[in-house]
C-alpha cells in the first residue's frame, strides 16, 4: 500500500518548524555525544551498493549503517542520551552543569536519587539505560508482552530495573507514565502526547547527529530519495528536518516505510492528522511496531514526507537476507528487522513499475537508506537470516580489509 501526501511542500524550512527541530541543535547534540564512550567517535559508514542499484534500475543506492554506531547496535544511541542530558540541565539550571562532564559521570553523587523511566520496544530502552548508567542516575524500563526475553536481558545488562506488562506498546507507555506520577520519576520517552513534548523533541534532535554525518559524507552527491522507517515518527522527523533545512526547496523526496499492521503514520497521512494504527501492532519489525503517531513528529512529517508506504514482515526478512548476502557483489551488511525496512520498501516499489513511477524512481534516482539497527536481538536475527550476525560481520570485515589493502 502506497499513498502520496498532498500536504507535503517544497519550500525553505519554515521558522515554525525550526523552533521544534533545527540544524544548530542537531550539531550541538553531535558535539555532546562525542564525549560519550558508549558510541564510536567516528561517523558510521555510508555504504555504496552498486549491485543493488543495478538490480533496481536506479543510479545509486547508499546505506547509512547504524549497526556500527555503538555496542548498543542502533541509532537509538543518539536520541536517549541527549534527551536525558537536556532534561537534567533543565532541572538543575542553577548548577551550571557541563554537558561533557555530565555524560562522563562527574555528577554521579548529585544524581543518585534521580530516576528516569520509559516504555520501549527494545532499542530506546537500552540506550536510555546505558546513558543513565554513564551519567549515574537510576533507570526503570517498562516492556510490553511482545518484547523478547533476549531484548529484556540486553537492557537489564545496563543496570535498568525491568517492569513487564501484559499489554502492547501503547499500554506500556501509559503504564510508564503512571509509575512516574506515583513515584516522582521522570519519563524519557521518544513519543509525544498532550503536555509532553520537550523530551521527545530532544530525542529527535539527537538523531540530527546522524543527518549531519550524512551531509558530510555525501558531499556534493545529493540524494533524490530518502527512505525512512516509521515507528512513532521520531527518526523520520529528526533526519528529514535536518536535510530539509540544509537543502531547502531542493530537499530530497522523503518516503516513510512502516509494517502493514503498525500503520499509524500511513493512517495519519490519510487522515491529515496524527492518528492511530489500524492493525494488530505486532510485527517482526519490533522497533516499528508502534500504534500511535507522535503528534510532535507529525508536525514535521506532515509538511515534508512525500509518500507513505506499508510493507509485510516477509518483505523485511527478505531484505535482511539480501543485505547479509551482499547480493550482486555488494558489501554484506548486518541489518536487523527494523533496520532493513528501507531496503524492503525500495525493493517493493521497484518490483512494481506503477509504484516506482508514482514514487518518482527511475534510472536517475540516487537513493539513501538508513539501516537503523544491527542484530540487536541476535537469536532472532540468526533465525530469520539463517546464519548468525557474526558470520555476516566477518564477511563484511574481510571485504573491508581487501578494499584497503595496498
Amino acid at each position: 500500500m502506497f499513498v502520496a501526501n498532498p500536504r507535503a511542500v517544497r519550500a525553505p524550512y519554515p521558522d515554525a518548524l525550526a523552533r521544534i527541530l533545527n540544524v544548530a541543535a542537531g550539531d550541538e547534540s553531535r558535539a555532546w555525544l562525542s564525549h560519550w564512550d558508549a558510541i564510536s567517535p567516528q561517523p558510521t559508514p555510508l555504504v555504496d551498493l552498486p549491485g543493488a542499484a543495478a538490480q533496481f534500475g536506479v543510479a545509486s543506492v547508499c546505506v547509512k549503517d547504524e549497526s556500527l554506531r555503538s555496542p548498543l547496535g542502533s541509532f537509538k544511541a543518539l536520541g536517549a542520551p541527549i534527551a536525558l542530558m537536556r532534561l537534567i540541565l533543565r532541572l538543575w539550571p542553577d548548577h551550571q552543569l557541563d554537558p561533557k562532564a555530565l555524560i562522563e559521570g562527574h555528577y554521579r553523587e548529585m544524581l543518585t536519587h534521580f530516576t528516569v523511566i520509559s516504555a520501549t520496544d527494545g532499542n530506546h530502552g537500552k540506550a536510555l539505560a546505558a546513558a543513565a548508567q554513564s551519567i549515574g542516575c537510576a533507570c526503570v524500563i517498562v516492556l510490553h508482552a511482545n518484547v523478547s526475553v533476549e531484548r529484556e536481558q540486553a537492557i537489564a545488562a545496563y543496570g535498568a530495573r525491568i517492569v513487564r506488562i501484559a499489554g502492547n506498546y501503547d499500554e506500556s507507555v501509559e503504564h510508564a507514565a503512571q509509575l512516574a506520577r506515583d513515584n516522582g520519576w521522570h519519563v524519557v520517552s521518544d513519543t509525544s502526547y498532550e503536555g509532553y513534548e520537550a523530551i521527545p523533541r530532544d530525542v529527535m534532535q539527537g538523531y540530527g547527529a546522524m543527518a549531519a554525518e550524512i551531509v558530510e559524507q555525501a558531499r556534493d552527491a545529493a540524494f533524490t530519495h530518502v527512505f525512512l522507517q516509521g515507528g512513532v515518527g521520531g527518526l523520520a522527523a529528526g533526519v528529514a528536518s535536518y536535510l530539509w533545512e540544509i537543502h531547502g526547496a531542493a530537499r530530497p523526496r522523503f518516503i516513510v516505510v512502516e509494517p502493514r499492521q503498525a500503520d499509524c503514520l500511513y493512517q495519519s497521512a490519510r487522515a491529515g492528522r496524527a492518528a492511530r494504527a489500524t492493525g494488530s501492532v505486532d510485527s517482526v519489525m519490533a522497533g516499528l511496531a508502534c500504534g500511535e503517531t507522535s503528534p510532535l513528529a507529525w508536525q514535521i512529517l506532515e509538511a515534508c514526507v512525500d509518500d507513505f508506504m506499508l510493507i509485510e514482515d516477509d518483505d523485511a526478512v527478505a531484505a535482511m537476507r539480501a543485505l547479509a548476502a551482499g547480493n550482486h557483489g555488494d558489501m554484506p551488511l548486518v541489518s536487523g528487522e527494523s533496520g532493513a525496512a528501507g531496503f524492503a520498501g525500495l525493493a517493493k516499489l521497484m518490483n512494481d513499475s506503477e509504484l516506482a513511477q508514482a514514487a518518482g524512481l527511475n534510472a536517475q534516482s540516487r537513493v539513501l537508506l538508513i539501516s537503523t539497527e544491527g542484530a540487536t536481538a541476535p537469536l532472532v536475527y540468526a533465525s530469520l537470516v539463517g546464519e548468525p550476525a557474526e558470520a555476516v560481520a566477518t564477511r563484511r570485515d574481510e571485504r573491508l580489509a581487501t578494499a584497503v589493502a595496498p
